[in-house]
């Protein structure tokens, strides 16, 4: 089974191989089921809080625990203090330290132990990283001139250097990756709602997607006529090429015409932003990042940015502010003459 496919709570043994005590792994397993049924928590959530727990409990472990009730404030502070030892990232330090808190609530909660010892837990502040932000002639080179798509034979094909006309397969995936590297940057969706996204789920008419996000919350996000000539163009040359019985209702498929998954889409964005070769950026999260900032440049309102890009608190999106602030401080700083 394929990691990204395992089951939540699976993820019983400790770093050295062995297995976690069996009240540890069956609290861990139920912990997992808790996160993803009850909390509707997306499956990379749940596989970053069962690799943070399963961490502090092999800790645990090895300091001769075999009950959730063992597990006391000291120990907590021994397990992040050994991570500290190790290098982890003040930032990476909050993120353990929040999950322990969340799994020893939940824990008290079900009356696996008597009192909450991560209440008095106190971890160093991750801050806020500012995301990279793509400028908006970087993102013209990469959608206009359509970047590596258009320019290079897709990933696993030759060229035969003769500029011969690529193949029927190799036009559906050039289709197919224009497409959604414009969907990426017009709706500011994830990767995990792209790859999500169902034939039915597009309105050509009134040019927006209906998302399932992070919760199963379910919210409409609009999409400019550049995107949707993109979508259209895949629709009628692209997909026909890779459908079959496999594809479903899927709108993005892999080249063996299943819905195409995560690991595809970051690998062909990480591609289109090689090819660029002005920007350290290679996630898919970058073009959310440059949607957000470049809305908010152009005097969007903060709530309705929020709405698109599925925020709960407008916390998170008042960090791309900060970004546009640092922009224009930039921008100030080399014009004004008395900067």
């Amino acid at each position: 089974m394929d990691e990204h496919e395992r089951e939540p709570g699976r993820e019983t043994r400790q770093p050295d191989g062995a297995e976690l005590p069996h009240a540890f792994a069956e609290a861990l397993a139920a912990f997992g089921r808790h996160l993803s049924l009850e909390r509707a928590r997306s499956e990379h959530t749940v596989r970053a809080y069962l690799g943070d727990v399963s961490s502090l409990l092999a800790a645990a472990a090895r300091r001769g625990a075999g009950d959730l009730r063992d597990v006391d404030l000291t120990l907590l502070r021994l397990w992040l203090g050994e991570q500290r030892a190790e290098g982890r990232a003040r930032s990476t330090l909050a993120r353990k330290s929040a999950s322990a808190r969340t799994f020893m609530g939940w824990a008290r909660r079900e009356g696996l132990v008597d009192v909450d010892p991560s209440a008095r837990l106190q971890s160093p502040r991750g801050g806020k990283s500012l995301p990279h932000v793509l400028q908006q002639g970087q993102m013209r080179r990469l959608l206009d001139d359509r970047g590596p798509a258009a320019t290079a034979p897709p990933a696993g094909t030759a060229d035969d250097g003769r500029g011969r006309a690529p193949t029927a397969l190799e036009a559906a995936v050039r289709d197919r990756d224009t497409a959604l590297l414009e969907l990426l940057y017009a709706s500011g969706i994830r990767v995990g709602e792209l790859t999500a996204l169902d034939l039915g789920d597009v309105d050509h008419d009134r040019r927006t997607l209906r998302v399932l996000g992070k919760g199963n919350k379910e919210r409409t996000v609009p999409f400019g006529q550049p995107a949707l000539n993109a979508v259209s163009d895949w629709l009628r040359r692209g997909r026909p090429q890779l459908v079959n019985e496999a594809s479903g209702t899927a709108l993005f498929l892999g080249k063996r015409g299943a819905r195409i998954g995560q690991r595809q889409v970051r690998e062909t964005v990480s591609q289109a932003l090689a090819a660029l070769g002005d920007t350290s950026a290679r996630s898919p999260h970058a073009l959310r990042h440059s949607a957000a900032t470049h809305l908010l440049d152009g005097g969007a309102d903060l709530r309705a940015v929020q709405e698109l890009l599925g925020h709960n608190s407008l916390a998170t999106t008042q960090l791309y502010t900060h970004v546009s602030v640092d922009r224009l401080r930039s921008s100030y700083q080399q014009a004004h003459p008395r900067a």
